[in-house]
């Protein structure tokens, strides 16, 4: 089969959502699958796959880093017919979201749309902070999804909590399917991370470890509230956040405010070859983050042998069981203080969780989801031939 895959970010670019498409990239081409990437430009970047197609984009200077990419592309428009697609799978509703539909109508082919991310929840980015006018973004988002969805044939959504929420505020009740961003598991289960705590000299510590951009809609300061509870109580421990991003100072400042800035890492943004070498050196996975969709970090360090201490929120909560491979509490500072103070406190716990931790990651592994994504396409490819197309709210298939 030959797939098109649209996305607004790609590499060098790191994100859920890029590494989403790489992963599920490389284990498609395993079955024998050609993929095609078409994602924004990076003039200062040398791919180092083959069949990725660039549209011209640029920096719109805002803090959240992303690219803005212009889904006009003469050379695309003549490539593509030559590709002989048989299906067009979108990451993004807007920019290159667009350019995926526009393509898979063009050319009469199915359109597959990957519902990664809780939209509305990103309206904060609007440079005006005003209670309406954040009102009319996220109804003007909610509008333009259900308008991008009616277009499509099947949705993917990573986890069943999102699958919920499609079926709650859009109406979405068939045509879906939960297809998890799977993670290729030798990395993380033998990564060598004694090397890796000598290298930072983190000897007998207790380390915790996160992972994720330094965004408002992340959490973050909730973690560090409890990071601080915890390090009254055990002072060797230490925190270690990889990832960077807009709240990046405001967090330091945090840590400082905290009284606790000389036990916080902030690492930046790691390589992802070194992500694991990170994960299977520390002790237990923090997590406070209210808007993920799977939580693909979580199921990393679950690979990595980690138990988990994390807010019980859509994504995170469809990946980890309480009391099973790790522990879900409220969204209170308090609270996660508490629960991971009692893993430090209670090894026979530790060890429980972190077995439950490794046996979770197995039902993730990356080949068994790229041959579920593959029957989303086969399903995908039949709803066009019958003129199907997704229901909204209720409307008629």
């Amino acid at each position: 089969m030959h797939i098109a895959h649209f996305t607004n970010t790609y590499y060098p670019f790191i994100s859920g959502v890029v590494r989403s498409v790489s992963a599920f990239r490389k284990a498609l081409t395993g079955l024998g699958h050609n993929v095609f990437v078409f994602a924004q430009n990076e003039p200062e970047y040398q791919d180092q796959e083959p069949f990725i197609f660039r549209y011209p984009a640029f920096d719109l200077g805002l803090p959240n880093d992303f690219p803005a990419t212009i889904p006009f592309s003469p050379y695309i428009d003549y490539l593509f017919p030559v590709l002989k697609v048989d299906v067009v799978h979108s990451h993004h509703p807007v920019l290159l979201g667009q350019a995926a539909s526009n393509k898979a109508q063009e050319y009469n082919l199915p359109l597959v749309f990957t519902f990664h991310t809780r939209y509305r929840d990103y309206s904060h980015y609007f440079p005006l902070n005003q209670d309406f006018v954040q009102e009319f973004v996220k109804n003007t988002i909610d509008s333009w999804l259900r308008i991008y969805i009616r277009r499509c044939q099947h949705i993917v959504v990573p986890s069943e909590s999102i699958r919920e929420i499609l079926v709650r505020e859009y109406g979405v009740t068939g045509f879906t399917t939960v297809v998890p961003t799977g993670v290729e598991l030798e990395p993380f289960e033998t990564a060598d991370g004694a090397s890796m705590r000598q290298k930072h000299g983190w000897a007998d510590d207790f380390v915790l470890i996160s992972v994720g951009r330094l965004a408002k809609e992340k959490n973050w300061g909730r973690l560090l509230e409890a990071v601080s509870e915890v390090i009254g109580v055990h002072q060797k421990v230490r925190l270690v956040v990889l990832g960077d991003g807009p709240h990046r100072k405001a967090l330091a400042r945090t840590a400082r405010q905290l009284g606790i800035a000389g036990r916080v890492e902030f690492a930046g943004k790691v390589p992802f070859e070194d992500v694991p070498r990170h994960l299977k050196a520390s002790d237990l996975f923090c997590f406070a983050s209210l808007t993920e969709t799977q939580g693909l970090v979580t199921v990393e360090a679950m690979a990595a042998g980690l138990p988990v201490v994390a807010v019980d929120a859509t994504g995170t909560r469809d990946v980890v069981e309480d009391g099973i491979d790790g522990l879900l509490v409220p969204d209170d500072s308090q609270a996660l203080a508490r629960a991971i103070n009692r893993v430090i406190e209670d090894e026979p716990l530790r060890r429980r969780l972190k077995a439950g931790a490794e046996k979770k990651a197995r039902a993730y592994s990356i080949q068994s989801q790229a041959e579920e994504l593959m029957s989303v396409y086969e399903k995908a490819i039949a709803a066009k031939k019958a003129g199907l197309q997704v229901p909204v709210d209720g409307e008629s298939r």
